[in-house]
């Protein structure tokens, strides 16, 4: 799926090395920002993926995928990820959540930890190894690609590995978007209710705002702020991960300090919180505060639109599909699993809303 060694960026690496990877990055922005306006059902970071996947797995560009393009594509994956996570903050207010009330917050975030518990399970359950089953439980019960990002920088996670768990975080936001809108009325679900059901169910914002729309304004509005009530666990999720991993380290540090066999090298401490993290929760702060105008925060969501669709498309140029198909079989059965649990879970919740 992925050539680990392809092209690393090092310490070393110069603005030389890095720009032609950027530029054809931020040109796949351009194109599936261009698409999205045209096919608005299609969400633009989608799009960004699967042209990454097209472009190294077409023999005319795989080559420079994999060579004098890789350097700046492997930056765009990590750096671009995190500054996207922090203009997310700014679709963010904290009054239109509290305005759902106390029973329906509660009710969500039930959902999210329920998910969350029962995606990492079925990751341990089909035997997926390292970190692949907490980023698949990060991404499908918070907000997709940005909250595997945020998940693994705070697991010190190698790049290549985070390749897998946002193809299927994407393959299933995508499925979403055609097969919800066809559930909706053999489910008997009004608009209303169907916009939270896609609101608390489906992985990446893009990817709800493509899925609700079909039902109508009302549906847009629901599942967009129940949406966002679920991407601000993200920074409480992502902080217990830390505070965990920080206790582990400081374990193995103690190890090793007392000589015992167990010990590797000196660990190196993760942040409880990174840094993008606290930018992301200090942009919906100030959202929240209503200070800021409308031209900052389009601007903001088009800064979010730039840099996650740069990133995403550098993810997706790592996605090899012949190799996928040969090692990432059971991970997407997995998904699939967890998709469906997810979907169960969300329809209870807004169900008990309703009552």
């Amino acid at each position: 799926m992925v050539k680990p060694d392809a092209g690393t960026v090092t310490k070393g690496a110069t603005l030389h090395a890095l720009a032609p990877g950027l530029a054809v990055a931020l040109g796949a922005v351009a194109v599936s920002l261009l698409l999205h306006a045209v096919v608005p059902m299609l969400p633009s970071m989608t799009i960004a993926v699967v042209l990454g996947i097209a472009a190294v797995n077409l023999p005319v560009t795989s080559q420079w995928c994999q060579g004098p393009l890789r350097a700046g594509l492997n930056f765009a994956g990590k750096h671009f990820m995190r500054a996207g996570i922090v203009f997310l903050g700014l679709k963010l207010s904290l009054g239109d959540i509290m305005d759902l009330g106390w029973i329906s917050v509660a009710l969500i975030v039930g959902v999210v930890l329920l998910s969350f518990a029962g995606t990492f399970a079925l990751g341990k359950l089909f035997k997926l190894g390292g970190d692949t089953p907490l980023l698949i439980a990060t991404g499908f019960s918070i907000c997709g690609a940005s909250a595997i990002g945020a998940m693994a920088a705070v697991k010190n996670t190698k790049h290549e590995d985070t390749v897998l768990p946002v193809a299927l975080v994407t393959l299933c936001g995508t499925l979403a978007i055609g097969v919800l809108p066809l559930l909706m009325h053999p489910l008997g679900l009004t608009n209303l209710q169907f916009g939270q059901w896609v609101g608390a169910g489906v992985h990446d914002v893009g990817q709800v705002v493509a899925t609700a729309q079909t039902a109508g304004a009302v549906a847009l509005s629901a599942a967009v702020v129940v949406k966002l009530t679920r991407v601000v666990l993200l920074a409480p999720i992502v902080g217990v991960a830390g505070a965990l991993e920080r206790r582990r380290h400081a374990r193995a540090l103690a190890l090793m300090e007392a000589g015992s066999p167990e010990a590797a090298a000196a660990p190196r401490f993760p942040p409880v919180i990174p840094m993008f993290v606290v930018g992301f929760l200090l942009m919906a702060a100030l959202r929240t505060t209503g200070w800021m105008s409308d031209g900052v925060i389009e601007a903001g969501a088009l800064a979010q639109d730039i840099t996650l669709g740069a990133a995403l498309f550098g993810l997706g140029s790592s996605v090899r599909v012949r190799e996928l198909l040969n090692t990432g079989l059971r991970a997407t059965v997995m998904a699939m699993c967890a998709w469906a649990l997810i979907a169960a879970l969300a329809f209870g919740a807004v169900h008990l809303m309703s009552a």
